[in-house]
């Protein structure tokens, strides 16, 4: 079983509660559970990030961890695995987990010999000082949104650096769906949005906001404006 927490593209946060039934569902039917944690502790809702890993002693856990988010370094692409099995309930896909990870390339050495310092020296205040540009941003987009009748966001985005949010292409012209939004903004307006078809949510659109926030309202307002042009209104 595999979850993405913080989620991405949603945005969304899982609950204490909510880990701990999955880890036990897992356990009744026998089976890993796989934590996607790219994006851990960048919590910023009323939820606070909970690692799947705790819960190891109910299920066999592999987390996966990475540099790029967190740190804010992204290209470097160095992650990691954590195994969380107390237990020992799972020693031959531990195994065979292990074996992978021997064959399997690394990252460039230079970006490895940085790791122990940016793992070690990296303060408290570097975290919430990120946390709390992301949840100012994100409330930016948030409201933002509210404004425009064609896009609607379901779920206000809890963690991560970005949310998914609905299009309602019946209220435009000349606009066939989410990836023809894209393609028509991007040339407009020179903002670019992913389409909700590339990750399988057709007429959907993911929004990053791990952006400036003034350079972030100025792309809200330019997706606004195209909204209004293109508006059956």
């Amino acid at each position: 079983m595999v979850i993405i927490n913080p989620g991405n593209p949603c945005g969304n946060v899982y609950t204490y509660r909510h880990l701990k039934e999955i880890a036990e569902t897992a356990k009744r039917l026998g089976i890993v559970v796989i934590a996607d944690e790219v994006y851990g502790h960048l919590a910023f809702g009323a939820d606070p990030f909970v690692a799947m890993g705790v819960f190891g002693s109910v299920a066999p856990v592999i987390t996966l961890g990475s540099l790029s988010k967190r740190w804010l370094v992204p290209g470097w692409r160095l992650g990691w695995l954590v195994t969380s099995d107390p237990h020992g309930k799972s020693p031959k896909f531990m195994e065979r987990l292990k074996k992978y990870c021997d064959i399997n390339g690394g990252p460039a050495t230079f970006i490895q010999a940085a790791v122990p310092a940016i793992v070690g020296e990296t303060q408290q205040a570097f975290f919430t000082k990120t946390n709390n540009l992301l949840k100012q941003t994100s409330e930016i987009c948030y409201w933002k949104i509210k404004e425009m009748d064609c896009i609607s966001c379901p779920s206000k985005p809890q963690g991560s650096m970005a949310f998914m949010v609905k299009l309602n292409v019946s209220l435009l012209k000349d606009i066939s769906d989410d990836i023809d939004f894209c393609f028509k903004l991007a040339k407009e307006e020179s903002v670019i949005l992913l389409p909700g078809a590339a990750v399988g949510l057709k007429n959907w659109l993911r929004i990053t906001f791990a952006v400036e926030p003034s350079s972030l309202d100025e792309a809200l307002q330019r997706v606004n404006s195209f909204c209004q042009r293109h508006s059956c209104n």
